[in-house]
């Protein structure tokens, strides 16, 4: 990277699925059917079918949009490599919104595509017993600064567990809690003059409301092969980057029922002097993320084939 612009590499969460992602990869390259191949192969079940010509409802459920946007990212990754060539994908270092971090460790060498894709529908299949034990969800909070939203859900506290679950970007924050402390944020925030917005979720993810799948998820991460990464990965938990093995399950444990720190980790590594950034993946919300954070940051996306021809560059 010497003499280049410094660069990282992002990966969507859970929420950027859509039918049809990844189609004209797989259409057009060996090397993307092998990835969906590999998936396969670990799952039982044909996960391609699923994102191509299945039902948003049923691409949308935990266990299978993990491993899916996971598949997917992989898949247009390697599809870049082979037209672009390695030196297309060097970077200082990479970063994945929740879900997105496994994604970011396999990119990053520090995981095999079948361990990931093993790892994280066994995440979604735990994170979703945990949100069926209680009645919980995630509410987006817009206009408020995170100090705000921290104070607000401390008072809302009293109906049942909330807390902050995303800081995504200045002014946009997501909480997480049970439906009737939800309910009292969203008056609350009401209150202030600002926006509080419900998502689709299944529960309330990066909670304590997710102990459950911690408990689970601690045993099978400890099990994981995990080996040095190539390059630096910037953790949810703490924004900061981890490379050694157990630095990096560490991280993953602690994601589970703590808040992701997107808007941390993108300030780290603009203070670290990364310039460029790319979104591989399905969607652009992390684009508009770190518009929001930093609108002189460039920032390209891979999403389809004819992005290519205007994103990457060696």
């Amino acid at each position: 990277m010497v003499g280049m612009t410094k660069r990282a590499f992002l990966f969507p969460g859970q929420g950027a699925q859509r039918v049809g992602m990844g189609r004209d990869f797989f259409e057009q390259f060996e090397e993307a059917r092998n990835i969906y191949q590999r998936a396969n192969d670990v799952l039982g079940f044909d996960l391609a079918q699923i994102c191509f010509d299945g039902k948003e409802a049923e691409l949308s459920k935990t266990i299978i949009s993990q491993p899916a946007i996971l598949v997917t990212s992989i898949a247009m990754l390697e599809v870049c490599k082979s037209l672009k060539g390695a030196a297309a994908t060097a970077c200082y270092a990479s970063c994945g919104h929740s879900l997105g971090e496994y994604t970011a460790l396999v990119f990053a060498g520090a995981v095999s595509l079948e361990d990931a894709v093993d790892i994280v529908y066994k995440r979604g299949k735990y994170m979703q017993e945990s949100a069926d034990s209680v009645p919980s969800g995630m509410t987006a909070v817009l206009g408020l600064a995170d100090e705000d939203v921290e104070v607000i859900c401390q008072e809302a506290s009293v109906h049942g567990t909330v807390c902050v679950a995303n800081y995504n970007c200045p002014g946009q924050v997501v909480v997480s809690g049970e439906n009737k402390a939800l309910e009292e944020v969203a008056k609350l925030v009401k209150s202030k003059g600002a926006k509080a917005v419900s998502l689709k979720v299944s529960g309330a993810f990066h909670s304590p409301l997710m102990a459950l799948a911690r408990v689970k998820m601690t045993s099978e991460l400890e099990r994981l092969r995990v080996v040095r990464a190539e390059v630096p990965v910037v953790a949810n938990v703490n924004a900061a980057y981890v490379r050694e093995p157990e630095e990096i399950k560490s991280a993953l444990i602690a994601q589970i029922t703590s808040p992701v720190r997107w808007t941390q980790s993108m300030e780290n590594l603009f203070r670290d002097g990364v310039e460029e950034f790319y979104e591989v993946g399905p969607g652009k919300v992390l684009s508009g993320l770190l518009r929001r954070i930093d609108l002189n940051k460039q920032v390209k996306n891979v999403e389809t084939v004819r992005s290519l021809d205007t994103a990457l560059s060696t």
